[in-house]
């Protein structure tokens, strides 16, 4: 690119810069696709969990079920989820996130008299 007669790969050079190789975009982390919002879980790993994909709206997922064409929702326990591909092979957990503090921060300590 040449801006006001100045080649930028040259003064990119003269501060050092090396040749850097054209490189492929990076896929997003499996896990950072996902937010699960909430679950309600079965002792026997059955139930539903509010999960948003790629910022989506939210919606629910039952065990067992299908989704992104590719993944399963394995099983569900009261803090979190096990997602895998349907094919078999590795999957992830999604861990239930924890609750935030009160509007106004933790209870304060109470001095007696």
């Amino acid at each position: 690119m040449k801006t006001l007669g100045v080649e930028t790969a040259d003064v990119a050079r003269a501060f050092g810069a090396l040749k850097v190789a054209a490189v492929a975009p990076v896929a997003p982390d499996a896990a950072s696709r996902f937010r699960l919002l909430g679950v309600a879980a079965d002792r026997d790993g059955s139930g539903a969990a509010l999960m948003s994909v790629d910022g989506k709206p939210p919606r629910a997922y039952r065990t067992g079920a299908a989704f992104e064409g590719q993944l399963v929702l394995q099983s569900i326990d009261a803090t979190g989820v096990h997602i895998a591909p349907v094919a078999g092979g590795a999957g992830l957990r999604l861990m239930v996130p924890s609750r935030p503090l009160a509007v106004n921060g933790p209870p304060r300590a109470i001095t007696l008299p």
